[in-house]
């Protein structure tokens, strides 16, 4: 359906077009920005992030905000345009609060320790799993069975998680294995011995 029937269908007020490349980015307060060619720089009070800058995709700095353009409406160029802006906004964000995931360890035995800058899990197989530190994140545990991870960088953050998550995920019965903290893990009945 055409935006104009839609608006004929629902009223102009009704209908709310997305077009996430055509909103302004407001700067938080603390962060400053260095637009190059095909790069932004995005320096905060927790750290600097470079997000390059790809296709027909200009970014320009008005007063407190950042404004991203395309030069044409070509389908690359169009989803170029909205990943920059989602990256640049990514970015500030990044860089004044950080992100954070949370992983929980469920089930009987499964345990994690901090293990220098990494961790070292134990999840049921004959060795213990040693994760790695990683430069950009910072890996803390709680208990025994909680694993934080913050950064400044959303992308690398929530790759980690997943990575972590991959050496045991949930496992469709007892639910048991490594889950995020707020993940939800649908269960199956298990088979029933027939009388």
């Amino acid at each position: 359906m055409s935006e104009e029937n839609l608006f004929a269908k629902f009223g102009k007020d009704k209908i709310v077009m997305s077009r996430i490349g055509k909103k302004p980015i407001e700067l938080l307060q603390g962060v400053t920005v260095v637009i190059e060619k095909k790069s932004v720089m995005v320096k905060g009070p927790k750290g600097t992030l470079t997000i390059p800058v790809v296709g027909a995709v200009k970014v320009t700095q008005e007063e407190n905000e950042i404004l991203v353009t395309r030069a044409n409406d070509e389908k690359k160029n169009k989803a170029f345009h909205g990943l920059v802006r989602s990256l640049l906004a990514g970015a500030i964000e990044g860089v004044t609060n950080g992100y954070k995931k949370t992983l929980k360890l469920v089930g009987t035995g499964y345990r994690v320790a901090a293990k220098g800058a990494g961790a070292s899990i134990t999840v049921g197989f004959s060795h213990p799993v040693e994760i790695a530190a990683v430069e950009g994140i910072k890996l803390s545990i709680e208990g025994n069975d909680t694993i934080n991870i913050e950064g400044i960088d959303k992308q690398l953050v929530g790759q980690m998680a997943a990575n972590i998550r991959a050496i045991r995920p949930p496992e469709p019965y007892k639910g048991k294995g490594i889950r995020y903290e707020d993940e939800v893990v649908r269960t199956k009945p298990g088979k029933t011995a027939t009388a």
